[in-house]
């Protein structure tokens, strides 16, 4: 049986495949398959221990914030395999491995209590693709980071072409989830929206990447400005997925799944 006790088996089995994977794609001048094999493998190595985590649990493993650091990393590897696929950066597959592993080490430092109870609000249709959409933006706008911070390393007019896509699919998401949210939130609490920290954090998020849309169609600003822009709309995005959970006014919010109910 797929426990949390299993949990450093998959995650070591992950991480090496997504390090093998991501060695290969630096040491080929062309897409790799090897490298993109290697990191198919990781990916479904962490797809197994999620799905045997939520047969285990008997719901799906979304509730704690460890959880959606699973899934967040999960879609981490995949987003970075996209665009490595896509794209074909050899050092993409470093970058999102560096990311996926440092939220698979921070579950392996600090495990939560994974129990199987469910409190009502999170017994709805809405849960699953609410957060499952999120934590695949998230990833998606991870690894438009990685281009921003990149770029202003080293620039690239290819990178801002890249970071594009990345910000458009990305942001298309962030829309959907904030939509099914806001269903989900009718449902559970009788309005859309409240102005809970999380769903205020969430609208800074959404505009910061809106912002670097507009700025971008109608060539407002210089590169290095985008990519700082870049930067610290997914600061706020960090914020917004766990940063306002150490706010004094978090501990009234609705969005605080984590606790006993």
């Amino acid at each position: 049986m797929i426990n949390w006790d299993n949990f450093y088996v998959f995650a070591a089995m992950s991480v090496c495949l997504w390090l093998t994977g991501a060695v290969f794609a630096l040491r080929s001048s062309a897409k790799s398959k090897a490298a993109i094999g290697f990191t198919v493998a990781g990916i479904l190595a962490l797809g197994v221990f999620i799905a045997g985590l939520w047969i285990y649990l008997q719901r799906p493993p979304l509730r704690t914030m460890g959880e959606t650091r699973l899934w967040y990393s999960f879609f981490m590897g995949v987003a970075g395999l996209l665009t490595y696929m896509c794209w074909k950066y050899r050092w993409i597959l470093s970058f999102s491995t560096l990311l996926s592993t440092v939220f698979v080490i921070i579950n392996l430092l600090k495990p939560e209590i994974h129990d199987q109870s469910l409190m009502p609000a999170l017994q709805s249709v809405w849960f699953i693709p609410h957060v499952t959409v999120y934590m695949f933006s998230y990833s998606v706008l991870g690894c438009a980071f990685i281009m921003a911070v990149t770029g202003l390393v080293r620039h690239k007019e290819e990178y801002l072409l890249t970071a594009d896509n990345l910000v458009y699919s990305g942001v298309a998401f962030l829309s959907i989830g904030m939509l099914l949210g806001s269903l989900w939130a009718k449902e559970a609490w009788g309005n859309y929206w409240s102005w809970d920290p999380k769903e205020t954090w969430a609208v800074i998020t959404w505009m910061g990447y809106l912002l670097y849309v507009h700025l971008r169609l109608f060539r407002k600003t210089g590169r290095k400005s985008l990519y700082v822009l870049l930067i610290l709309s997914f600061l706020a995005l960090q914020m917004c997925w766990y940063g306002v959970n150490y706010l004094p006014a978090a501990r009234q919010s609705v969005h605080l799944y984590n606790r006993n109910n």
